[in-house]
């Protein structure tokens, strides 16, 4: 469904009419250009049926289906970015707000940059929907396309050469517990049978090795902890799309 919309370009100079700072950050309903006097609405296909999975929650960071209140099975082209762990309240309301996709780290600096942008009332101007609304600049009395957050286009990138099992968990990992391994995007390495990552932050390593999963802290001590089996840890990292 998504995708459908971004290859009918009906993204490009869609607008963020909703930030919540703290909460969300709410796209892909209407368009925003010079020739019109307000946004329009994105034309939207059928609703779909709704997708919630508690193996996906609405942590922070993951992208979802908006729907109208009341109507699990309403969603069209509008989604979200939460910029919280929303999970206690998305993933119980309304049927569960369905998580479709993730925000890589440095997006997501994307989004908390959007969510401390002032934020007004349009709804005298353009509707209720925009009660909340971001804009670039400071307050004032109306709204032009270059006061709003858009997305100048949207495109589907060239796929990416596969990660390999080892590096898809050091990368939910490093989102999942960053007190414990960070930065993120270090690079992976090869010694002594292991296949790892070391992170200079917290000055840790983890590796796997055997099908198994290894974590070591050097300056706390020289043994190197089991955390588990790979195939356990990769369960819980396809389960968030990793």
């Amino acid at each position: 469904n998504f995708l459908g919309y971004v290859n009918r370009g009906a993204y490009t100079n869609s607008m963020f009419h909703r930030s919540a700072p703290g909460f969300v950050v709410q796209g892909g309903g209407y368009t925003y250009t010079a020739g019109n006097g307000a946004p329009v609405k994105v034309p939207a296909a059928s609703a779909i049926v709704n997708e919630f999975s508690t193996t996906r929650s609405n942590l922070r960071g993951t992208v979802a289906m908006a729907k109208l209140g009341g109507n699990p099975n309403s969603a069209t082209s509008e989604w979200f970015v939460n910029l919280a762990n929303n999970s206690a309240n998305l993933d119980n309301q309304n049927g569960g707000f369905t998580v479709f996709g993730r925000v890589t780290e440095s997006g997501m600096a994307v989004f908390d940059a959007i969510a401390v942008l002032h934020v007004v009332s349009a709804s005298a101007s353009f509707g209720s929907a925009f009660a909340t609304m971001p804009i670039v600049g400071i307050p004032r009395v109306s709204y032009l396309p270059e006061d709003t957050v858009r997305v100048s286009s949207a495109s589907v990138l060239p796929a990416s050469t596969s990660s390999s099992a080892s590096d898809r968990l050091f990368n939910y990992l490093e989102a999942r517990y960053p007190q414990f391994i960070s930065p993120a995007g270090a690079a992976s390495d090869n010694g002594l049978g292991y296949y790892f990552r070391y992170y200079a932050a917290t000055n840790s390593y983890v590796g796997t090795k055997d099908g198994a999963v290894y974590y070591l802290v050097p300056a706390i001590s020289n043994d190197i902890t089991l955390l588990g089996s790979l195939a356990e840890w990769l369960a819980m990292a396809a389960a968030q799309g990793y």
